[in-house]
């Protein structure tokens, strides 16, 4: 049976010749994976620009239940980004969260408010042209919501750090700054040095390795942290 929906591309590796499997978060269906045939080849090409970490897409899609892997009918992209991948700090800041949707983002099912939230982030990523620079941030910090885990304020954080033997750095500066981040907006523009922001993210992984199994490192974190030093 065809489905409409849409979607937000997490990745994709290539599968024989000219192929990819996708992993696509669908507003229908969850996470999937699907297969595209011939996409890498010349006369398809162009169409690779589709399954781009963060694309958003409106797909028609063939979904059996009884499948791990799914076929897609038609695809397009629902948002050309406009910046997110020209700027080298808007495409840093995307690729650390992509690297993050995939180890955590596991859902098989329907959740329209987890999607409206990454669909619209993205797009304001996209289209804001000042005070972004927390936005990575702020972002990690909304998730957790939708992973379990959200927490009240930064002594919450501290006492399960403190519950789990973890010792960071944490003084009433950085513990005022990440009360501001829990309840911030993306627009909300909060004045902190490279330096707390670094270390405010080291503190909010740290966070979600205490909580997501199978967490790991971060790849992509040092490239982020150069680009935004």
């Amino acid at each position: 049976m065809l489905h409409k929906t849409r979607g937000i591309v997490i990745n994709y590796i290539r599968y024989r010749e000219t192929s990819i499997i996708a992993k696509i978060y669908t507003e229908k269906f969850g996470v999937q994976s699907y297969i595209e045939n011939g996409v890498r080849s010349s006369k398809g090409k162009n169409r690779i620009a589709l399954f781009q970490p963060l694309s958003l897409v409106d797909l028609v899609l063939y979904h059996d239940d009884k499948k791990e892997i799914h076929r897609i009918s038609e695809i397009k992209s629902a948002y050309p980004f406009k910046t997110l991948p020209y700027d080298v700090y808007k495409s840093s800041i995307a690729m650390f969260l992509d690297e993050v949707l995939n180890k955590t983002l596991k859902e098989s099912n329907e959740n329209h408010v987890l999607f409206e939230f990454l669909y619209h982030s993205f797009i304001f990523l996209d289209e804001t042209d000042q005070h972004f620079e927390n936005f990575h941030l702020i972002f990690l910090l909304k998730y957790t919501f939708f992973l379990g885990f959200s927490p009240n304020d930064s002594n919450e954080i501290l006492t399960q750090f403190r519950e789990a033997n973890i010792n960071i750095p944490f003084d009433s500066d950085y513990k005022a700054i990440m009360n501001r981040l829990i309840l911030a907006d993306y627009q909300t523009p909060i004045n902190m040095s490279r330096g707390a922001r670094n270390h405010l993210l080291e503190v909010i992984i740290l966070f979600y390795q205490l909580h997501v199994e199978d967490f790991g490192d971060v790849k992509s974190l040092q490239v982020l942290r150069e680009v935004l030093s």
